[in-house]
């Protein structure tokens, strides 16, 4: 699924999907920009803008 990153931070991020309902609560973000991958839990849910914490990250990508 794609999503937009509206704000992201070294605990997390703000990211809008198009449908929130097919958000599980545990999911891996991959940045389109530099592979960099995320396991994210889903802190809140507003529409269609969701609000995760980063529990692991590898910026390498592996």
């Amino acid at each position: 699924m794609s999503c937009v990153v509206r704000n992201i931070s070294a605990e997390g991020a703000a990211i809008d999907v198009g449908n929130a309902a097919f958000v599980p609560a545990h999911f891996r973000l991959v940045m389109a920009s530099d592979s960099s991958v995320y396991e994210c839990n889903v802190a809140w849910i507003q529409q269609n803008r969701i609000g995760v914490i980063f529990v692991a990250a590898s910026p390498s990508g592996s």
